[in-house]
């Protein structure tokens, strides 16, 4: 997964470049280039990201338990 996302990142980016040379350009193709490149980011890489980063459970050191005596601190159990 972690290739996948580093694939994917280096396809952003080389189209990103791609559509600003577009741009600089003034070839009218830029706006539809740039315009997927934000989609492609937008509903493929963030939730891909996402997904990757949160499968395992770190995100819970970072949620507020109303449990605790100061819940806006971060127990040293959860770290």
């Amino acid at each position: 997964m972690k290739v996948l996302l580093k694939i994917l990142f280096f396809i952003f980016i080389l189209s990103l470049i791609i559509g600003l040379y577009f741009q600089y350009k003034e070839d009218p193709l830029h706006k539809t280039i740039l315009g997927v490149d934000i989609l492609f980011l937008s509903f493929v890489l963030m939730p891909l990201f996402i997904f990757y980063r949160y499968k395992n459970g770190k995100y819970k050191k970072y949620i507020m338990d109303p449990k605790s005596k100061n819940p806006f601190r971060a127990d040293e159990k959860n770290l």
